[in-house]
This record gives structure tokens, C-alpha cells and sequence, in this order.
């Protein structure tokens, strides 16, 4: 389903199941937009944070029960209320997004990890409420995934997030490591800047291979989707690791062969179980 926006990973393909669709790309739209205030354009800090702030108060009026006159939000309540979905995970993500605003570094892993639980990690547990398998050992495996695919696209996009004033690798790594921020502007790839990325993309992998096993705790068609999705976390780390790291030459992403190499490895673990009918 078009989402009207670029992204590495699939967003309600057609393996999901037709009944969720709108809600997962209502919850998508939702998290792209407010993404974008803290993101996009020139606005002022200010007017990026009010925005933010109207965000907030939308999400009030939908737990008053009042009916959003914006479509976007409409959409949003109506998948709210057809699968009683928590509206606590949507206003985590707007605190990590009013966070860019007003954040450009991280001093530790906890400290971005922190961040990451409320930028990435309430997709997931929305997901999970919506399947119907919210429980504590699905949503520890969906943190850890939610997680290192926020932190995948962090390496990712190093230099394009330099451009935006922000560093997302965390301040005590660059020191261990030798990295400098002048580095970073420079663009310069060395030996140290190498090692320092090879240790962030085992760290990200070691995220994925502790949640890959809620795929098979899903639905079926929905265990593939998420399946597919570790899968292509898992190649844009290949893909960085394969450029020893480079990613201020090139922005490491998705292609055809890659996406092939996805679908494989998406499919063949769920291939081992027997699919329950759709």
C-alpha cells in the first residue's frame, strides 16, 4: 500500500492481513508526519515544537471521544477505536520527536537507547496490541527489533543527520574509538572510523537475532512481514559493513538483488512451520 514516502522497510504490503492495512498506515501516516515537523523544512525550533504541541492536543480530543475534523487524524481515531489501540505509544513518539528538536547528542548507549524506546519502539507495541499478542516476552522481542532498526538507520544516515546538526553515535563510543566530530564533517573513513562501525552494526545485529523469534509468535502472514523487515535491517547493516563503513560516500541502501536476498530469508525460516489458513 502507497504510504507516500520512501522507506527502506515495508509498510502494510499485501502479506499483511487486508483487515489491518488502514490501521497500520493510518499509525504510519501519523508517526511520518509528526516525524517530519521535527525533520523537514525550515521552520524555527518554536514552531516546530508547537506543531508538535497540536499533535498532542489532537490525541486528547480522540480519548475525549471528540471526532478529528483533520483526515489524518480521523483515521487515526477510527483505527483506535476499531482495535481498542493504546494511545500511550503515540504520545511517546511525540516526545522523541519534540527530543530532536531540542537534542543533537547522545553522551551513552543508555541514553540513546532511552530515546529509541519511544521513537521506534511504540510502532511495535502498537502492532502488537493490533495482532492481539501484547504479552511481555512478544514486546521484549519487539523493543529489541524496533530498536536496531531505529539504530540501523542511524549508521545509515550518519552523514545525512550530520547535515541536520544531529550525532545519534553515542559520544563515549567516538571517544573509545578515537573518532572525532571533525571526522564526521570531514567525511573521513579510517581504520578507527571503521572499527567504530563494525562495533555499532554487531551491536544492532545482536538486537535482531535476540527478537527474530517473534516472527514465528505472530500470524502468519504478519510473521513474514516482520520477518522481511529484520531481513532488510539485517542488509543495510551488510551493506554498510561491505564499505568498510563509508557511509558519508554513498547512503547504504536497498536494491533489487538485496531485496530478493530479503524475501529469501524471510521466507524460508516461516516456510518450516505449517501455515495455519489465512
Amino acid at each position: 500500500m502507497s504510504v507516500g514516502h520512501y522507506e527502506n522497510f515495508p509498510v502494510a504490503s499485501a502479506l499483511l492481513p487486508r483487515r489491518y492495512r488502514r490501521a497500520v498506515v493510518a499509525i504510519y501516516r501519523y508517526a511520518r508526519a509528526a516525524d517530519d515537523i521535527a525533520d523537514e523544512g525550515d521552520a524555527s525550533p518554536q514552531a516546530r515544537l508547537a506543531a508538535l504541541a497540536d499533535y498532542a492536543r489532537q490525541l486528547d480530543a480522540i480519548e475525549r471521544g471528540d471526532m478529528p475534523g483533520d483526515p489524518l487524524f480521523a483515521a487515526l481515531a477510527a483505527a483506535l477505536r476499531e482495535h481498542r489501540l493504546p494511545l500511550t505509544p503515540l504520545r511517546d513518539l511525540l516526545s522523541a520527536f519534540a527530543q530532536d528538536v531540542t537534542v543533537t547528542r547522545y553522551p551513552d548507549f543508555d541514553a540513546l537507547a532511552d530515546y529509541c524506546r519511544r521513537s521506534a519502539n511504540p510502532v511495535g507495541r502498537l502492532l502488537l496490541a493490533l495482532y492481539d499478542r501484547d504479552d511481555e516476552a512478544n514486546r521484549a522481542a519487539s523493543d529489541a527489533i524496533c530498536t536496531g532498526l531505529q539504530l540501523a538507520n542511524f549508521w545509515q544516515d550518519v552523514a545525512v543527520d550530520w547535515r541536520k546538526g544531529r550525532v545519534y553515535v553515542p559520544l563515549e563510543d567516538l571517544e573509545r574509538f578515537g573518532v572525532t566530530e571533525l571526522q564526521i564533517a570531514q567525511g573521513l573513513r579510517d581504520e578507527r572510523w571503521s572499527r567504530l562501525m563494525r562495533f555499532q552494526t554487531a551491536r544492532t545485529r545482536s538486537l535482531f537475532a535476540s527478537g527474530k523469534a517473534l516472527a514465528r509468535r505472530l500470524p502468519w502472514r504478519a510473521g513474514i512481514e516482520l520477518a522481511a523487515v529484520v531481513a532488510g535491517g539485517t542488509r543495510i547493516l551488510e551493506r554498510i559493513d561491505a564499505v568498510g563503513g563509508d557511509v558519508f560516500g554513498h547512503r547504504p541502501t536497498l536494491g533489487l538483488r538485496d531485496w530478493i536476498v530479503v524475501a529469501g530469508r524471510a521466507l524460508l525460516p516461516q516456510s518450516r512451520a505449517v501455515a495455519p489458513s489465512p
